[in-house]
């Protein structure tokens, strides 16, 4: 076999390979949240999981966000699918009369629950989104989110 046979052969695997590559589906993942610490089975949670450090918490800007509202109970699991891998915050709302907003006392106090991924401080404002971010690879992943009361 000649040099030149054996440069083909291998362009052509090397074509093949790189067509394989680029007819793969994108790889994504699942993201179960675990909600504790609800004060009552009132109203709805509220859950958004954004990319976007610009408008976090406020992902209802985002319209790339993943968001569901599920009814409260005692156990709350909240299930996002397909997933791409990336950099993640997720902000949680106790809506308790599912008014579609976050309550609040005197224009600033927190009168609903609220939770965020890495259980983000939040320190006399939301918190910041690198306080909540978590890298999402693929398969599944688990976070647990404390719902936290002001009042």
């Amino acid at each position: 076999m000649s040099v030149g046979h054996v440069k083909a052969g291998a362009l052509a695997l090397f074509g093949m390979a790189a067509s394989l590559a680029a007819a793969a589906p994108p790889q994504t993942g699942d993201v179960v949240i675990t909600v504790t610490d609800l004060r009552s089975s009132k109203g709805v949670v509220r859950a958004c999981m954004t990319t976007r450090a610009d408008i976090f918490p406020k992902c209802i800007k985002d319209p790339g966000a993943f968001r569901v509202v599920v009814p409260a109970s005692g156990k709350v699991e909240i299930r996002f699918t397909g997933v791409k891998p990336g950099q993640y915050a997720i902000a949680l709302l106790h809506d308790e009369n599912n008014n579609g907003k976050a309550d609040r006392a005197m224009g600033m106090m927190p009168k609903e629950g609220y939770g965020f991924s890495r259980d983000a401080p939040v320190n006399m404002a939301p918190p910041k989104f690198k306080d909540a971010v978590f890298a999402l690879g693929e398969g599944t992943s688990r976070v647990t989110i404390k719902m936290r009361y002001f009042l």
